[in-house]
């Protein structure tokens, strides 16, 4: 399925020069992430700006590698999520235009192919730090990063939202903190609030974009004991694709200091 906000560019438009350290650098990426996935860049327009996210073609035989292995436990956390494209990313990160991005730090928690990040890169962040905790999503996530030549704006590191205190790496905090399609596990909405508390600077705002269909109340209640909580709703054109339309509508949870 496409979103409404992703559409292909023509086979002409090519991704930003790199530089030589930059392009050295993504061949050596690819080169790895092939050992484990067949994949390609696929062009995607964000607001008239092209992007360019890696995709993988061999999904299905990479299921069936993980049912032989019997390494489906949960799968929740052991398939592959972090690789698609969810739809949240783009709204949310078309929203964070609207909150005066230029000169502001972005922290993506959970942030899996980095969607969100490259979107709101475009909108003039000084500093962006794309996270997650699945070491191949990073390994994507970069090689996004610098496909769309914006690897000297986004920094890709390991987060874990769970670890105790302060990472020492965000001693300033974040002026946002954002993630899509976060909220799914229950068990990580406590130490979500934690690291909000701990990591948003002065002022700041943390952004949770989620489908309402998979919407998790249970979370809003949680950290609006430590934050005052707006909700807000943003309806999405989706596409199958065979051409079917479906509307789709995202529940935006806006974390603010009292």
């Amino acid at each position: 399925m496409s979103d409404s906000l992703c559409t292909p560019l023509s086979p002409e438009e090519t991704s930003p020069s790199l530089s030589q350290a930059h392009a050295a650098e993504l061949e050596t990426l690819l080169e790895r992430i092939r050992t484990d996935f067949d994949v390609e860049f696929e062009p995607l327009h964000v607001d008239e700006n092209p992007l360019e996210v890696l995709s993988i073609q061999n999904m299905s035989a990479h299921l069936d590698k993980l049912l032989q292995r019997k390494a489906i436990h949960d799968p929740l956390k052991d398939l592959p999520l972090w690789a698609k494209l969810w739809p949240g990313s783009f709204v949310l990160g078309r929203l964070l235009r609207k909150y005066e991005p230029q000169g502001k730090s972005l922290l993506e928690l959970g942030a899996g192919c980095g969607a969100l990040s490259l979107v709101a890169a475009r909108y003039g962040f000084a500093r962006v730090v794309l996270s997650d905790v699945v070491e191949q999503a990073l390994r994507f996530a970069r090689a996004n990063v610098l496909r769309n030549g914006l690897g000297d704006q986004i920094e890709v590191t390991h987060v874990d939202v769970t670890a105790p205190g302060r990472d020492p790496r965000f001693a300033s905090g974040f002026d946002i903190i954002a993630a899509s399609e976060i909220l799914y596990l229950d068990d990580l909405h406590r130490p979500l609030v934690k690291f909000v508390d701990r990591h948003l600077a002065p002022g700041g705002k943390a952004f949770f974009c989620t489908d309402v269909a998979r919407a998790k109340p249970h979370f809003g209640k949680i950290a609006a004991k430590t934050f005052k909580i707006t909700e807000g709703r943003i309806g999405v054109k989706s596409h199958y694709e065979n051409g079917e339309e479906q509307r789709r509508l995202y529940s935006i949870l806006i974390l603010e200091r009292p």
